[in-house]
């Protein structure tokens, strides 16, 4: 999971998502790859989806990790140590959320979520904002995950509750499919609320019954 900017939703997204998941039968892994500041999205995620998720590097300051890192004296990620998380949980779905925008160095030699994506071979889940700047944004976004192959599904991160002229067209004019969209606050709800209402705000398949 990755965004189009800093601050778009993507731990409340990935909260949703894994509680979607979770409603839908299947086990549920959720990774932050790299925690800066004093939140703790990883806390965050558990609290409001149930999932269980955690972070592999956290850093004191609220910088990108790769400055954060530099600054603290923290050694840096690396990008086998992510690939290695990802495939070693036990989870049927594996959740990564990353930091900031795609291209953002998350570790050691500046690799960055879309180097995961790559190395993992999996898809993104690309979580844009909803006003105004985010067609240009979140097709600069497609775009530099379209050019190392990698599959992408945008979500809109924060849904006004009173959307504008902008918002709506937006809906119309975003580039790429659409997984889905989560209400502006959901964060606020009351767990049990959440993990019921997060299934309406994504277009997910249903599981696979074959054993």
């Amino acid at each position: 999971m990755t965004g189009t900017d800093t601050g778009v939703g993507k731990t409340v997204t990935a909260a949703a998502l894994a509680a979607a998941l979770i409603r839908q039968g299947r086990s549920v892994d959720v990774i932050k790859i790299a925690q800066t500041g004093d939140d703790d999205d990883a806390a965050e995620i558990t609290r409001l989806s149930g999932a269980p998720a955690r972070a592999l590097a956290s850093y004191p300051d609220p910088l990108a990790p790769f400055a954060a890192a530099r600054r603290s004296g923290l050694p840096l990620l690396k990008l086998a140590e992510a690939v290695d998380a990802a495939f070693d949980s036990p989870a049927e779905v594996v959740l990564l959320e990353g930091a900031g925008g795609l291209l953002v160095q998350l570790g050691q030699d500046g690799w960055t979520a879309r180097d995961l994506a790559v190395e993992l071979g999996c898809p993104a889940v690309v979580v844009a904002r909803a006003g105004l700047g985010t067609l240009n944004h979140t097709a600069l976004t497609l775009e530099a995950l379209a050019r190392r192959s990698v599959d992408a599904a945008v979500v809109l991160g924060a849904w006004p509750l009173n959307p504008g002229i902008a918002e709506y067209e937006n809906l119309i004019d975003l580039p790429g499919p659409r997984l889905g969209w989560i209400p502006d606050g959901a964060a606020a709800l009351a767990p049990e609320v959440f993990r019921l209402a997060a299934g309406e705000w994504f277009d997910l398949p249903e599981p696979d019954p074959r054993p």
